[in-house]
């Protein structure tokens, strides 16, 4: 079951002016709680002017229809999870803190408040070109990011470095979404450990270039 939309709360009833930026990121984030919670499809403008305490004209003075929103929304939460794996990938030298760091980024990316992850993996728009390729294209900054590590660690061609990292991203998303309805069951922390433990037996077992031991 989805979640229902939070009520708007009394800040966002009031019809004071605000700056453009913060208008539209009030906006955004109206817009995210109605999409979560009801899909694309089943989405009104009306129910995101009203979540967001604004009238309709206001609402397309920033945007010109519920798609441009949707694919605002994406492409602000994909770059996110970018972001998040890049973080991974360059906050360490040390090859297994690097998986469980990638692997635990995918995890807090999925449990973030306001449930973004629905609209990147579980989008009912996915057939539609413009958001298909916004996903593709955040799925492979994040592949290439940890290719270029497999690849420069394992001496791995760029090909079979790709598919090594699109496994590690795979497993994360995937272990990730399953984990998030039983949390209360298995701690974030140990979920992370035991998911990059078993990823890490796997990329362990390429040599490294230099021969040296992890």
């Amino acid at each position: 079951m989805q979640p229902t939309p939070r009520p708007a709360d009394a800040s966002n009833r009031r019809t004071s002016r605000l700056p453009r930026s913060a208008r539209r990121l009030q906006l955004l984030r109206a817009a995210q709680d109605v999409f979560v919670a009801q899909g694309f499809h089943a989405a009104a403008m009306d129910d995101i002017a009203d979540r967001a305490g604004v009238s309709k004209p206001v609402l397309y003075q920033h945007f010109p229809g519920k798609r441009d929103l949707y694919l605002a929304l994406l492409e602000e939460h994909v770059s996110e999870l970018a972001d998040r794996v890049g973080e991974a990938m360059g906050g360490t030298d040390d090859n297994r803190a690097r998986v469980d760091a990638a692997v635990g980024a995918y995890f807090d990316f999925i449990d973030a408040e306001g449930e973004a992850f629905r609209l990147v993996f579980e989008s009912d728009l996915r057939n539609d070109g413009d958001v298909r390729a916004i996903v593709d294209r955040g799925t492979e900054v994040c592949v290439e990011a940890i290719a270029e590590v497999i690849a420069a660690d394992t001496g791995a061609d760029p090909e079979r470095a790709l598919l090594l990292a699109s496994g590690l991203t795979g497993l994360a998303e995937t272990s990730a979404r399953w984990w998030l309805p039983r949390k209360g069951t298995v701690s974030r922390d140990e979920a992370v450990s035991l998911m990059s433990a078993l990823a890490w037996r796997g990329i362990s077992g390429f040599p490294r270039v230099d021969g040296d031991p992890r």
